[in-house]
């Protein structure tokens, strides 16, 4: 069963999102930027239970049953978020019977990434990646799709999904990964959009926190 928008007029995104030491929701009615809403806020000692309270006053139960498409972000971040945040939207998605889809955490900052170090070139390939506590990294490899030189054109394929490396390469393009809470929210909300039209309402089965090493490191 799929849910198909491209007749629809009126469609709510849902996104839900959350880096090292933020959670954030936002959503935007019918593609159109001017309705987007966001929330962020910095984790605290009770996550879980401000998580869910946080979320309800962002979303009123009338609300969520407008709601066509759910994206989330799986890391790499904080890993008790990012695990809180997929139960969340898992949750929610199963019960509207909405489609859910999850994006990494490097993917939604890679636009951001190439915009600001000038990377246009079709097939130009990079890495983003966080150092770990211990030894190593975390990495992702990125590609930009067309050469087209207006920033907001950019379109970026992640072909290595965010996993453990030891060293990074030095005849390859490593750019360390950084957050703007604000910035993400947005392009998530727009990733969401970019892929609206078809999505499987059974897609929430599908979507799993994304965190290459144990919760410790």
């Amino acid at each position: 069963m799929t849910h198909n928008f491209r007749n629809k007029e009126n469609y709510t995104s849902l996104v839900i999102h959350s880096t090292d030491n933020t959670f954030s929701f936002g959503y935007r009615k019918n593609n159109t930027l001017e309705s987007d809403k966001l929330f962020i806020k910095k984790f605290d000692n009770d996550l879980c239970n401000n998580l869910i309270y946080d979320f309800n006053k962002f979303m009123p139960k009338e609300n969520l049953q407008k709601v066509n498409k759910i994206s989330v972000s799986i890391g790499p971040a904080n890993f008790n978020a990012s695990r809180l945040i997929v139960v969340l939207a898992r949750t929610i998605s199963q019960q509207i019977n909405c489609p859910l889809e999850s994006f990494s955490s490097f993917k939604i900052i890679a636009k951001r990434i190439a915009s600001k170090n000038n990377i246009f070139t079709n097939k130009k390939s990079f890495w983003i990646y966080k150092k770990l506590k211990r030894k190593g990294f975390i990495a992702g490899k990125y590609e930009i799709c067309h050469n087209e030189k207006n920033p907001s054109d950019l379109v970026i394929r992640e072909t290595v999904l965010p996993k453990v490396i030891k060293e990074l390469e030095s005849k390859d393009l490593f750019f360390e990964a950084f957050y703007d809470d604000k910035e993400d929210l947005k392009e998530l909300l727009n990733l969401s959009n970019k892929n609206l039209l078809i999505s499987n309402v059974d897609s929430w089965k599908k979507v799993l926190p994304l965190y290459p090493i144990s919760p410790i490191n």
